[in-house]
């Protein structure tokens, strides 16, 4: 039933940051200064031009024609064929096509098309990797209805949703999509569930009287309904007051498709690694070519070929497709970890994460209203004071868990008990939703506190249908803001009705004259009372949401239920006190989160008690009095006042997205590296922005997935966690793969050296090919191998990598070039001389043959000698400084098969006549393998001895001074 609009008020000034009325055409304002929501409804037609009549066809379709479509709008950024492009043009990709070229000029066309091989491959595996079509704007428009019913020429009307206008008249009921920010002008129990815009699961009542405070955030104006969210229940009429990019939904929007997108640590360190690689190559096959010209007398040609030979000695070719599909088998594991990567460098990125902001509702918890305790007013008894308490076991919605009274379970449920349980229970509109195919578990369509009541009544043993059919509800006053409480009419058995109230507890004590006291009313003494306040903040301090239930049996009286007459001297039940209790696994993970290093911070758009208290209970917050920042109080601070919250524990609650966009980057400038957790529409700014955005895939919207780096497939935060662990092994293992590419660099180099010092004397142990087959063939499985290595103990118990540190190191230069690839180089120089001394060439280092078959086979046991050396370095890699032989050989069963393609290729190679011809290979016997596996162990051992220094540094460093406790 329509309700009578508010009589007219003077309007009130209100300050523009809270939105003001929108212009219609250019040149008509509305009338006063005043915003829409602080307006009477008389004054929101004047201010629109409009009426209860709605517009007129030619005045809308004149409108349309000045405002625009209501749509919303995407923003084009760079265009896709120059992203594309960016993948064939940076410094290694450009080096690489020259080296095809002077390939091709040289008269060597396998080693051309082979190098521009490499080059097209890399190039569509990134960009197919990388590119990722922007589709949270596309996601936005899927929330936005096709069709909105209005009022226009006087008749109701279905219309195409882009064409509203301000001014419009939207008609309104329960399952509606809201099409347009819009002013409530009638309202009829209206809920609207705003989760796409807030975050909070629970509808929000909406009202149409004028709204003068201006304290919160737009959103939670209670006469504004907004554009994406839909109607819970009643139904309303409402003028548009905003349409396509003015709307709340435009502007968040228009914040998301405007946040750009950082390269990640490691898209930042490898394009370092790239250019410093790249500059040494460069600068080694320059070197190299002047020696080749002034030393060894090679012609231009020869010595163009010789140049490249290093080049492609110190660019490691295989490094970025071996790391793209490492961590591509790392978005693999991480799936059965709950979490759904969707671009491959955001794993890494976890690693390095030092800050998590977090979401309360549906992350944190469970996002299911529970009732946990409850108090009934009785007289105090021997000493004790009034009332009695009872807990409540169980969680969620479903009706497992026993009512508890001083310890014990409750053998039968008295009849005051029965009747505040019945009483909470049908003083609700909320529907319990059993299991079905979209869902697993019992879930709620409404209020999710209502669903509380409902559930409790349960495991108390009763009936909801039965109750209704024995109680039938006869009217409703719906919760007001103001009073606070809602109430139902219900017919009873007897033929007397009784009304149920629910709400605020202060508010509703002030209404009650009794208490139910063993099946009877007592009159409600001061002792009682205060009782019943004392329990009400004994709750509150543990951040329970409280609701107080009473009845008062009512005679039947002609015309509309009246708040005022029927809500007064009422009987007091009880207080039901309520939580949405914390996931079980979250304690925990905060717990890891502290010993890494991880710093959680709870932006919520729920109150700051109830958020203090849920971060208290999972450890969040750990001090006495942690500071609560709300959205109102973060406008006030300049970014110095930002900077010196987030310098201590602190918590956010009631923030638009605006303001988390802004935490995000005060915490950004820091240095922090900020992982952020999001499901609705609100969050999609922060996502983006975050140098990682995790979205949650069960009640998360399409805008906050499409928004987001990494979508938790159980809306999980302990699956952050692990997330972050698997990240940190990813950065790890990205270190040994590295590693274990650059250490056969050395033997690819040394050849040419010797080749230039020697003047050409000492003919080239390796061809550029035979180069190509080991950095694209033969490592490329085995370094995958090391990347699916299982993390190594104790990786959460150190702090996050700084964004600075880089992933080539001097230690590891050291260990790569000089300890491992010095013992490579030996075995790849004596088995090549191992050879022509079996067959005959006694003692010669200089003026060997440089080519033939005897040449050929001569360079495939270099060949060789790379690859079983690799084969010990495999192992070697494995951990940086735990002993090889604590760690299980068959942990890892990649490497076994990474092992056994190397073999198989190399093997090809060297006896498929195919490829002897591109390779330039020949075969050599099979007993020379005895030889060239001896070597094998040699890394292994000699990187034992490192580890063993690297272990005794350690302990130095810990070790306590005598007389020092620890």
């Amino acid at each position: 039933m329509a309700l009578a609009a508010p009589a007219r008020r003077p309007v009130v000034r209100a300050p523009a940051s809270i939105g003001g009325a929108v212009r219609l055409r250019r040149g008509d304002a509305p009338a006063g200064d005043a915003p829409p929501h602080a307006l009477p409804v008389a004054d929101v037609f004047a201010a629109f031009h409009t009426s209860p009549r709605g517009l007129t066809g030619a005045d809308a379709a004149s409108r349309l024609a000045s405002a625009g479509p209501n749509v919303i709008r995407e923003v084009h950024g760079r265009p896709l064929a120059l992203r594309f492009a960016a993948n064939f043009t940076h410094l290694m990709a450009l080096l690489l096509w020259i080296g095809g070229a002077i390939a091709f000029v040289a008269r060597l066309p396998q080693l051309g098309v082979a190098i521009w091989a490499v080059n097209l491959i890399n190039g569509a595996f990134s960009f197919w990797q990388e590119y990722k079509a922007e589709k949270a704007t596309a996601a936005l428009r899927r929330l936005l209805p096709r069709t909105a019913r209005v009022i226009r020429d006087a008749r109701e009307q279905r219309v195409p949703a882009e064409t509203l206008v301000p001014g419009d008249l939207l008609l309104l009921e329960a399952g509606d999509r809201v099409s347009a920010d819009a002013r409530l002008i009638e309202d009829a129990e209206l809920q609207v569930d705003q989760s796409t815009l807030t975050g909070e699961s629970r509808p929000t009542h909406k009202v149409s009287r004028p709204v003068l405070e201006t304290g919160g955030a737009r959103a939670e104006l209670p006469n504004l309904v907004f554009s994406g969210t839909c109607v819970a229940a009643g139904s309303g009429r409402a003028v548009v007051v905003a349409t396509g990019m003015a709307t709340e939904f435009g502007r968040i929007a228009h914040l998301t498709q405007t946040v750009g997108e950082s390269p990640s640590p490691l898209q930042k360190e490898l394009a370092n690694v790239t250019r410093a690689v790249s500059a040494v190559a460069v600068a080694s096959g320059v070197l190299f070519f002047v020696l080749a010209v002034a030393l060894a007398g090679v012609d231009l040609a020869e010595s163009f070929v010789f140049a490249m030979g290093m080049i492609v000695a110190f660019v490691p070719e295989g490094l970025l497709p071996t790391v793209t599909l490492a961590l591509a088998m790392a978005v693999q594991r991480m799936v059965r970890r709950h979490a759904l990567v969707k671009r491959l460098s955001a794993v890494e990125t976890l690693g390095c994460t030092s800050v998590i902001c977090t979401d309360k509702t549906g992350t944190l918890t469970q996002n299911e209203m529970t009732v946990r305790g409850l108090w009934m007013p009785a007289p105090a008894r021997d000493g004790a004071p009034p009332g009695r308490w009872l807990t409540v076991g169980g969680a969620g919605y479903e009706s497992t868990g026993a009512l508890e009274q001083e310890g014990a379970p409750l053998a039968t449920v008295d009849g005051d008990l029965a009747l505040l349980l019945a009483a909470g229970a049908l003083c609700t509109n909320a529907r319990l939703l059993p299991p079905n195919a979209e869902a697993c578990h019992w879930t709620v369509l409404g209020d999710p506190t209502e669903a509380a009541l409902q559930v409790v009544a349960r495991k108390g043993g009763l009936d909801l249908e039965q109750l209704l059919a024995q109680s039938p509800r006869l009217a409703e006053l719906p919760f007001d803001s103001q009073r606070k409480r809602m109430s139902t009419l219900h017919a009873l058995v007897e033929g007397t009705r009784r009304l149920y109230v629910k709400g605020a507890p202060r508010e509703l004590l002030e209404l009650c004259a009794t208490y139910r006291s063993a099946g009877r009313d007592v009159p409600l003494d001061g002792a009682v009372r205060a009782a019943a306040l004392d329990a009400n903040d004994r709750f509150a301090r543990d951040g329970l949401r409280l609701l107080a239930v009473a009845c008062r049996d009512v005679a039947a009286a002609p015309g509309p239920l009246d708040a005022a007459a029927a809500e007064r001297d009422l009987t007091l039940l009880g207080l039901a006190a309520m939580m949405d209790p914390p996931r079980p696994e979250v304690e925990a993970a905060v717990a890891t989160c502290h010993r890494a290093g991880i710093r959680v911070v709870m932006i919520t758009g729920d109150y700051g008690l109830t958020a203090e208290s849920v971060a208290r209970r999972i450890g969040i917050v750990r001090g006495d009095r942690p500071r609560i920042v709300t959205g109102r109080e973060l406008e006030s601070l300049d970014d110095d006042g930002l900077r010196s919250a987030l310098a201590g524990e602190v918590l956010f609650a009631r923030v638009s997205p605006e303001h988390k966009l802004r935490i995000v980057a005060a915490l950004q400038a820091q240095g922090h590296v900020v992982a952020v957790t999001g499901d609705g529409v609100n969050d999609a700014p922060a996502l983006k922005k975050a140098d990682i955005g995790v979205a949650m895939g069960v009640a998360g919207t399409d805008v906050a997935k499409e928004a987001a780096d990494m979508v938790l497939t159980d809306d999980n935060f302990a699956s952050i966690v692990s997330a972050v662990e698997e990240g940190r092994a990813v950065y790890a293992n990205v270190k040994k793969f590295i590693c274990y590419i650059f250490t056969s660099n050395t033997p690819e180099a040394i050849p040419f050296v010797l080749f230039a010092l020697s003047r050409g004397r000492i003919p080239l142990a390796l061809t550029v090919m035979q180069i190509l087959s080991i950095d694209l063939g033969t490592d490329m499985v085995p370094a995958l191998a090391l990347g699916a290595e299982p993390a190594e103990p104790g990786v959460m118990d150190r702090p996050p990598r700084r964004p600075d540190q880089h992933v080539i190191t001097p230690a590891l230069m050291r260990r790569a070039y000089l300890w491992l690839g010095g013992v490579q180089s030996l075995a790849a120089m004596t088995a090549f001389y191992f050879h022509f001394w079996v067959s005959g060439y006694w003692g010669q280092w200089f003026d060997l043959p440089a080519s033939g078959s005897l040449y050929a086979s001569a360079t495939a046991m270099t060949l060789g000698a790379v690859v079983t050396t690799q084969i010990g370095n495999l192992f070697a890699q494995r951990t940086e400084s735990a002993s090889f032989f604590k760690t299980s050989l068959f942990a890892n069963r990649l490497l076994w098969f990474g092992i056994a393609s190397e073999l198989v290729v190399v093997a090809a190679v060297i006896y498929a006549p195919p490829l002897q011809w591109v390779f330039g290979t020949a075969p050599f016997a099979p007993a020379h393998w005895l030889f060239l596996f001896a070597w094998t162990p040699a890394l292994v051992l000699v990187d034992e001895v490192r580890k063993a220094l690297v272990r005794r540094a350690e302990r130095a460093m810990t070790r306590v001074p005598k007389g020092v406790t620890p």
